[in-house]
């Protein structure tokens, strides 16, 4: 709410690097409906990746992991739940498919907003409601130690500050206080300060960041996993969120270390958009492509099992199968037998 008043009282300048952003991601877009209307069957095997890596990655942001034997049917089969974290990926992936499909018709309004929270959270009994007592956000160190990093909205609070949010957020769109990606981020940065749910709030931001995205027509999200990038920058998505928190709730922070941040993560999104779909259209299989991405980015030596948890959905096997190949070609070598072999890429 404090974000999007800021800007309801006149944005008279724009931080030159958020310019640079807003300039890049303005052509990437124009780049990207070039893209998905030329080859849109090219592009099946980037959606069903990033639906798995999105799941992944922002459930383990918070802790909530899975057995990697069992991603596969998490995501596309219909598994008896084994436990909570299982029940929790599974329902992540099933509100990707929902904004997936209803893209720009699924309003950004409480009942989205309670029902993608509902969609994540399970069968927990809170799931879809405000939290009812004060949820603080917590700093815990390796040593045990805790410290208060941010104190929420308290709970009896919290339901006018999302109307208003939500009241503002229309008002902003409507008469356009800023470019759209700018208010989009204060969006999503005020629902975090928020934190109107008791658990769960950084899974919902980041699906309201996918569909607040779809909402402009910016659509690589369906194609490149944001959730996974954030989590590769994690701990500057936690600084950028704690610097821009400082005095939020008397309305003096400076929210743009925040905006920048999601702007530079919709940035190396459509760089990674742009190179794989150039790699899609080469005589080559899309896993095999997508293998060798994976191999390119380990530093110093790695096994079939990192590969795997790069490129869930390719399969143990056919890994194993593309690691014989780029072997007998020396592009990679082998040390070492089994699942503990380790592996090195020489060109």
């Amino acid at each position: 709410m404090k974000t999007l008043i800021q800007l309801s009282e006149g944005l008279t300048s724009i931080p030159l690097a958020t310019s640079w952003y807003l300039s890049d991601l303005s052509e990437a877009k124009g780049k990207q409906e070039l893209y998905t209307k030329q080859s849109p069957q090219k592009l099946k095997v980037l959606r069903e990746h990033a639906l798995i890596e999105s799941a992944i990655s922002s459930n383990r942001i918070e802790g909530v992991n899975a057995d990697k034997s069992r991603i596969g049917t998490l995501i596309f089969g219909k598994p008896d739940f084994r436990d909570r974290n299982e029940e929790e990926i599974k329902g992540y992936k099933d509100a990707l498919l929902l904004i997936h499909k209803e893209k720009s018709k699924l309003k950004i309004s409480e009942p989205t907003i309670k029902k993608l929270h509902k969609m994540c959270r399970g069968e927990i009994w809170d799931a879809g409601k405000y939290k009812e007592k004060n949820v603080d956000i917590i700093q815990k160190f390796k040593n045990d130690a805790e410290k208060i990093r941010f104190k929420t909205v308290t709970a009896n609070k919290t339901p006018v500050y999302m109307i208003k949010t939500l009241e503002l957020y229309n008002s902003a769109v409507k008469e356009k206080w800023a470019p759209y990606l700018i208010i989009a981020a204060a969006f999503n940065f005020d629902f975090l300060c928020i934190h109107p749910f008791r658990d769960g709030n950084g899974r919902v931001s980041r699906l309201l960041w996918l569909l607040l995205c779809y909402h402009f027509g910016f659509d690589v999200g369906k194609y490149i996993s944001l959730e996974r990038i954030i989590e590769e920058n994690k701990e500057q998505y936690y600084d950028a969120l704690e610097s821009s928190s400082i005095a939020w709730h008397e309305g003096k922070h400076n929210p743009w270390a925040f905006i920048n941040f999601m702007l530079f993560i919709m940035k190396l999104a459509y760089r990674e958009f742009e190179q794989r779909f150039e790699k899609l259209n080469l005589p080559k299989g899309a896993k095999s492509i997508l293998i060798l991405e994976a191999i390119k980015k380990q530093t110093g030596e790695f096994t079939i099992n990192n590969i795997e948890n790069e490129c869930p959905l390719a399969g143990r096997e056919w890994i194993k199968k593309q690691f014989a190949i780029l072997k007998n070609k020396n592009i990679v070598r082998c040390k070492g037998k089994g699942p503990a072999a380790r592996w090195t890429l020489l060109k």
